[in-house]
């Protein structure tokens, strides 16, 4: 009884604000356009810690592998590969392990590996591309609602007058407005991702031709000298 209370008390203090007088205009659309808020700021949170962390261990761990590669030290650039996390990790160590197949076998491996690890890179791309895609519908439809709540008091009343249409259409503009700004900066983000992501693509494929470049250096090596480190 005690929480009902406290709810209904909060409910009140909420509705009686600009804010929550203006959502609460908005009619029942906002229901949904509210957890599209949430779900697409969730998706924004998550999404920029994962990449921000990714692109931060990736810049130094193709540093490393470079000047290791440069070194003809493909032991251990292994050896960091494997006590280092994420998916940039496991497409360089995919290749590496393949060293002494050839070069063709290692680009091969390091494509097969990076068309699954990255995978793990877009993920919630696509959630994102929803959310920025239904919450200007929820707003349509919200307008739609608006709009019919309108005509439906001019019928009643028989007549038109600004203050009987006002509220649906102030209803109407209200839902429009709140999924227009929940899809817009959801939108940016999600672009401002992809670049990040093609960024890191961009990076693994520059590392990834130079390992392929060191071990065609190797081939010319006697075999003794090129994996004496195996």
């Amino acid at each position: 009884m005690i929480n009902w209370l406290l709810y209904n008390d909060l409910s009140q203090w909420f509705f009686s604000t600009p804010f929550g007088n203006w959502w609460l205009t908005g009619g029942i659309f906002m229901i949904p356009l509210a957890m599209c808020s949430i779900w697409g700021l969730a998706l924004i949170i998550v999404k920029y810690v994962q990449i921000t962390a990714s692109s931060v261990k990736t810049k130094k761990l193709l540093t490393q592998i470079n000047q290791m590669m440069k070194n003809k030290d493909i032991q251990g650039a292994i050896n960091l590969c494997e006590n280092t996390k994420g998916p940039i990790a496991a497409i360089i160590l995919a290749g590496l392990s393949r060293v002494k197949e050839g070069a063709d076998r290692v680009m091969k491996a390091i494509e097969n590996t990076g068309t699954i690890e990255l995978a793990f890179l877009e993920r919630g791309l696509v959630a994102m591309a929803t959310n920025v895609s239904i919450a200007p519908m929820f707003g349509f439809l919200g307008t739609v609602s608006g709009m019919i709540n309108a005509f439906a008091v001019i019928e009643k009343l028989g007549e038109v007058t600004p203050q009987a249409v006002a509220a649906g259409i102030k209803e109407a503009l209200i839902t429009t407005e709140c999924g227009l700004c929940i899809a817009i900066p959801v939108q940016v983000f999600h672009n401002y991702f992809i670049g990040k992501i093609d960024a890191l693509i961009l990076s693994m494929e520059e590392s990834s031709q130079n390992i392929v470049e060191a071990v065609v250096a190797l081939q010319h090596e006697t075999p003794a000298k090129t994996f004496a480190g195996k």
